[in-house]
C-alpha cells in the first residue's frame, strides 16, 4: 500500500490578545484582566518579532484569512491594529479577498472605534453578546447589557461592516427555549450574517468549575436545541457546523480552514497553530508562551515549544474537526493529502457509521447527518 503525500492546504493566522476587563467565570481561554493602560506599541512589536521567527512555516503561501481573538481584542485601539495589518502583509502576501476578523466585547466599545477598525483593513467584526436576558448577562460575568449589544451592532453597521457575527449562549441557568429563542430572535433584528450558538459548558480551570451554576434537565437543553435549529431554518441560515450558521456565502472562512485541518500560524501570549511539513512528511503543533509579561520579554523566547502531531492520530485529529462540519464534510483525497494516511486506514469505519445512518456518503464526500451531530462524541469514539 502506497502512503499518500502531505500536501500544503490554505494557511491563515491567528493573533491572540491576552487581555479582558474582566474575567468570566466560564472562560477557560489565556485571558488576563488588565491592570492599568495596556502596552500596546510594546505588544505590536512583540507580534511582528513573534511572526518573523515563524516565517519559515509559510512556506511560500499567502494568507486567506486573519482572526484576531483573546482576552478581548477591542481594547486595543485601531491605529495599532492598521499597523500590525500593514506588517504582516509586508512580510506574508494576503489573498485577494481575504477575510479579517477581529473579536469584539459590547462593554469595551467606544463610539467611533469600530469605524477605525474598518479603516484599519478589518472586514469582519465577531460580538460576544451571550444574551440578551440582563439577569444572565450578570450571571455570566459580562460587563454589558443588551443595550449596549444593540448599540455596537448599529455602530457596526454604521462603520460599514456588513459582515459581522453575534455570538449567544444557550443551556444557561434555569434558562427555558422560549428565553433562548427570545434571545436569537433579537441577535437576527440587528442584522449579522452570522451567529455562533454555543451550548454553555462548565471547563476545568474556571470559576464555575469550583461553583458549577445548576445544569439543566437534559430534555430542556434538547427543546432549547430543537426550538433554535427551526427558529434558524425559517430566518434563512444555514447550519454549516455543529454551532455555526450563517447567510449564504457568509460561513467563516477562517473557521472553516480549522475544520478542513488547514494551517495557520498562531502568533501572541499563549497562541497556538498548526502547520504542515510535506518535506518532512511532518505536522507540528506551535505554542507561545502563555503569560503577557514573559512573552513581552525581550530576552526570553516566545515560543513555547513545537510538538509533532503522532502519525497514529492524525486520522482523528482531522475528524475531530471535519465531522463537526454539516454541509461540505470531507472526500477521501482531502483526508489524504492532509492526513498523509491512506484513506483504508479508516474506510471501514466511516462506512460503518454510513450505514448506521451518523454520517452520509455522495458524489460530495462525507459528512455528519443531524442524528450523528447529536451523537458526534459517540461517533468520534468509533476511530480512537
Amino acid at each position: 500500500m502506497s502512503t499518500p503525500a502531505l500536501q500544503l492546504p490554505p494557511l491563515s493566522l491567528y493573533v491572540h490578545v491576552p487581555w479582558c476587563v474582566r474575567k468570566c467565570p466560564y472562560c477557560d481561554f489565556n485571558s488576563h484582566e488588565a491592570d492599568g493602560e495596556l502596552p500596546q506599541e510594546d505588544y505590536n512589536r512583540a507580534l511582528i518579532e513573534d511572526l518573523e521567527q515563524d516565517l519559515t512555516l509559510v512556506q511560500g503561501r499567502e494568507l486567506h484569512s486573519i482572526f484576531i481573538g483573546g482576552g478581548t481584542p477591542s481594547l486595543i485601539e485601531g491605529r495599532h491594529y492598521a499597523s500590525l495589518l500593514a506588517a504582516i502583509e509586508r512580510r506574508i502576501p494576503f489573498s485577494r479577498d481575504i477575510e479579517i476578523t477581529l473579536e469584539a466585547n459590547p462593554g469595551t466599545t467606544e463610539y467611533g472605534r469600530f469605524a477605525d477598525f474598518r479603516r484599519a483593513g478589518i472586514n469582519r467584526l465577531s460580538i460576544g453578546a451571550q444574551s440578551f436576558d440582563d439577569q444572565q448577562l450578570r450571571t455570566l460575568g459580562r460587563i454589558h447589557d443588551s443595550n449596549e449589544i444593540r448599540r455596537a451592532a448599529e455602530e457596526a453597521v454604521r462603520a460599514g461592516f456588513d459582515n459581522f457575527n453575534i455570538d449567544l449562549m444557550y443551556a444557561l441557568p434555569a434558562q427555558t427555549p422560549e428565553a433562548a429563542c427570545s434571545d436569537l430572535r433579537q441577535a437576527l433584528t440587528l442584522g449579522p450574517s452570522h451567529l455562533s450558538w454555543y451550548q454553555l459548558t462548565i471547563e476545568p480551570n474556571t470559576a464555575f468549575y469550583k461553583r458549577p451554576p445548576e445544569a439543566l434537565p437534559e430534555d430542556t437543553v434538547i427543546g432549547i436545541q430543537k426550538a433554535g435549529l427551526s427558529l434558524f431554518s425559517r430566518a434563512g441560515f444555514g447550519r454549516y457546523e455543529v454551532s455555526a450558521f450563517a447567510r449564504a456565502g457568509r460561513e467563516s472562512r477562517h473557521n472553516l480552514n480549522y475544520w478542513s485541518f488547514g494551517d495557520y500560524l498562531g502568533i501572541g501570549a499563549g497562541a497556538h497553530g498548526k502547520i504542515t511539513l510535506p518535506d518532512e512528511d511532518r505536522i507540528i503543533r506551535t505554542r507561545k508562551r502563555r503569560q503577557p509579561d514573559h512573552y513581552l520579554a525581550a530576552s526570553l523566547s516566545r515560543s513555547a515549544g513545537r510538538d509533532p502531531v503522532p502519525r497514529d492520530q492524525r486520522s482523528l485529529e482531522f475528524l475531530m474537526n471535519a465531522l463537526r462540519l454539516t454541509g461540505r464534510g470531507f472526500t477521501a483525497t482531502q483526508f489524504e493529502t492532509r492526513t498523509g494516511l491512506p484513506f483504508s486506514t479508516v474506510e471501514k469505519r466511516v462506512e460503518s457509521m454510513v450505514s448506521q445512518g451518523l454520517m452520509h456518503h455522495d458524489a460530495d464526500g462525507y459528512r455528519t447527518t443531524p442524528r450523528g451531530l447529536q451523537l458526534l462524541d459517540s461517533v468520534l469514539e468509533t476511530f480512537l
